[in-house]
């Protein structure tokens, strides 16, 4: 049988109860501040953190085609596909690069390689309408693609990488890049001085050539002079970018796109000796280049 508590033990229960209930209250007040602060603080974070670089833009280049022969169609389907991965690529590699490089990094470390491989991807679609068909020209120019908006990703957080700089950040590397110098170009990029960059060496394909149709001399002679110009572009442009960049700046914005020409020039080397004879086959393993100390 139970028994009734004597009246200043209730008294005392009720008391206690609200104690408890004026602790537990002020817990809650408490963390509720501090839960809109943190709340505040992240966001603010996240507003800056995730701010658009923009997006790359690119012509389109199936509108440009002309009828394609029916022997060809899967091929330039191929290669049209390709250019959109590649425009997909860059636009992922435009969002997880944000901040980093100096005032020409986009254009160097992302457009740049870009269009080298949209010229070699065109080309391809160009040669295999060619075959069956007239042959597109003119197509190489729909290979350059701009950064639309923003501009963020051209300039990082700092002042001093403006995009308005534009082409005279080009012309007169900003402070960033004079300061990368050795600390963020790694000793690949800018060795101690301009004079110890090194040169950039690349595999020799006129003696990998089987014999070469009368016919197909004159092209093939173009093609190899014109992979000897690219040799020579890429090391004055080497020599003209000490210390811009990070650590692999020379491999994204000067090696990259040098295999890319190469690739293309090789791919027409290899077809007009094909059009009168035996094809040679592999020839695309001799594109990669490397930078020699």
């Amino acid at each position: 049988m139970s028994r009734a508590l004597p009246k200043y033990n209730k008294r005392r229960v009720v008391v206690i109860g609200a104690a408890a209930a004026l602790a537990l209250s002020g817990a809650v007040v408490v963390n509720s501040a501090l839960a809109g602060e943190s709340s505040k603080s992240s966001g603010s974070t996240n507003a800056k953190t995730l701010a658009s670089p923009g997006t790359i833009s690119c012509p389109d280049v199936a509108s440009q085609l002309p009828a394609i022969p029916a022997s060809a169609q899967a091929e330039v389907d191929r290669n049209l596909a390709l250019l959109q991965t590649q425009i997909a690529e860059a636009n992922k590699r435009l969002v997880d690069t944000v901040g980093q490089g100096g005032a020409n990094f986009v254009q160097n470390a992302i457009l740049g390689p870009l269009e080298g491989k949209r010229v070699s991807t065109i080309d391809r679609i160009a040669i295999s309408i060619g075959r069956q068909g007239t042959k597109p020209q003119g197509l190489d120019a729909l290979a350059p693609c701009a950064l639309d908006a923003g501009g963020v990703a051209d300039t990082g957080e700092n002042a001093g990488d403006d995009a308005a700089a534009g082409d005279e950040a080009e012309a007169t590397p900003g402070a960033e890049e004079t300061a990368a110098e050795g600390a963020d170009g790694g000793a690949a990029e800018t060795g101690d001085d301009a004079a110890g960059v090194g040169t950039i060496s690349c595999p020799d394909v006129a003696s990998q050539l089987p014999a070469i149709p009368a016919t197909a001399q004159a092209e093939v002679d173009r093609n190899l002079a014109l992979l000897q110009t690219q040799i020579d572009e890429a090391n004055t442009r080497l020599q003209n970018t000490v210390g811009q960049g990070g650590a692999n700046f020379v491999q994204n914005a000067i090696l990259g796109p040098l295999a890319d020409k190469r690739v293309s020039t090789i791919d027409r080397i290899a077809i007009s000796i094909g059009r009168k004879g035996t094809k040679p086959q592999g020839l695309d393993a001799l594109a990669a280049c490397t930078l020699n100390k």
